[in-house]
């Protein structure tokens, strides 16, 4: 077996991009399995929800909005706290970044540890890290469980509903057109992230947002899901792998296996059927380490850093 190069290094295609409109008032900015921004434009303001990995990354959005809008963007919502979703936030020179407490909570114990690691792991993705301002994105706003903002006429609920992807997840939902942008809570065709999740929360938060019954969803990564049955697949699928890894492991850690014996074999089980998707390689050395931790000795997510992130390809990978 060929030596696989560190998390995304050699992903250096850019992708196309795409702007959906799903309603009046909602559009997707999303690039086949890069990191989604969503937008919300009201009668007198526009959301933007997660950032771009830079500054300047976040200029190609702006300038998207600015084909639609002329109105002021006055909000970011921060879905969570993941350096690839938050360090362009300040291009969009917003009056205020909203994110949960929980969110805030882990930039102040990991926020440093995670940009190095995230921009050791996405070369592409952090293009131009030059024009990230020093120091880290922090919260104006922050909120716990639920958040209203009107924009005009129209209604935005920010809601924590449950532990997934991360503690701190937030969702964006339009009551009115039952339209949701749910961070990588959801991912579609795209591997989900689950280095600092928790495996078994995360299936009972997907049936909250099932709960809600959204009509459309935008996604964390994939091409933004526009029908209701699009909506249950997206569901779905992120539902499935996340249960399917969980599983694996259980059962490598009943047998007293190690880790890297649990990761070759859960690695194998899964790739026929989720091998085809967007960063499969990448996510599953972390994935699975977090899951391990997770079902022995670690409730919370431990801490990645750019060495501990190195370590553990070569440990499980090497």
């Amino acid at each position: 077996m060929s030596r696989k190069a560190f998390a995304s290094q050699a992903d250096l295609e850019d992708k196309p991009v795409s702007f959906t409109r799903l309603s009046e008032h909602a559009y997707a900015y999303t690039a086949e399995g890069d990191p989604n921004t969503g937008i919300i434009i009201g009668d007198n303001a526009v959301m933007v929800i997660d950032t771009q990995a830079t500054p300047v990354m976040a200029q190609d959005v702006i300038r998207r909005i600015r084909e639609v809008t002329d109105k002021p963007i006055k909000y970011v919502v921060l879905s969570h706290y993941h350096a690839v979703r938050v360090l362009g936030a300040s291009a969009y020179q917003a009056e205020h970044i909203i994110a949960s407490q929980d969110t805030y909570d882990l930039i102040v114990e990991r926020g440093e540890a995670d940009k190095a690691s995230e921009i050791g792991r996405f070369p592409r993705l952090f293009r131009a890290v030059e024009s990230v301002p020093p120091g880290l994105t922090w919260p104006t706003i922050t909120f716990t469980g639920k958040m209203t903002i009107w924009l005009g006429k129209l209604e935005v609920q920010l809601l924590q509903l449950g532990r997934g992807h991360t503690k701190g997840d937030t969702v964006a939902w339009l009551p009115q057109e039952k339209i949701l942008f749910s961070g990588d809570l959801v991912e579609f065709d795209a591997t989900p992230y689950a280095g600092d999740a928790y495996f078994r929360d995360w299936p009972r938060t997907l049936d909250n947002i099932a709960a809600l019954q959204p009509e459309k969803l935008v996604p964390g990564r994939g091409a933004a899901l526009v029908t209701p049955a699009q909506v249950q697949a997206g569901l779905a699928g992120t539902r499935a792998f996340i249960s399917d890894v969980y599983a694996c492991v259980q059962e490598g850690v009943a047998a007293g296996k190690d880790l890297k014996t649990v990761y070759r074999e859960t690695y194998e089980r899964l790739k026929p059927k989720y091998g085809h998707w967007v960063i499969f390689d990448h996510c599953m050395p972390f994935d699975v380490t977090r899951c391990y931790d997770e079902a022995t000795q670690y409730p919370d997510p431990r801490v990645w850093t750019a060495e501990r992130d190195r370590q553990m390809w070569e440990t499980l990978e090497g």
